[in-house]
């Protein structure tokens, strides 16, 4: 369910077809993401999960997998 959520979040924010993405993908190499385009997923995963994201922690996130575990940490 967050995976689904997580590449939907990603989809509109990048403007890709959500099956595109997948759990090993990386947001700037395969889907092309830059830096603002990254902040701008961040604070959508912060928005959808009602979580916070330490900026730290946002610069370390470089997959969708890591996303992924990230929001499963945050909110279990």
């Amino acid at each position: 369910m967050v995976f689904e959520k997580l590449k939907q979040i990603i989809a509109d924010v990048l403007n890709v077809d959500p099956d595109e993405i997948a759990m090993d993908s990386t947001f700037m190499d395969d889907l092309g993401a830059d830096s603002l385009d990254v902040f701008q997923i961040i604070m959508g995963i912060e928005e959808e999960f009602d979580i916070e994201v330490p900026a730290e922690e946002a610069e370390n996130i470089t997959t969708v997998e890591e996303a992924v575990e990230m929001i499963n940490s945050a909110i279990n």
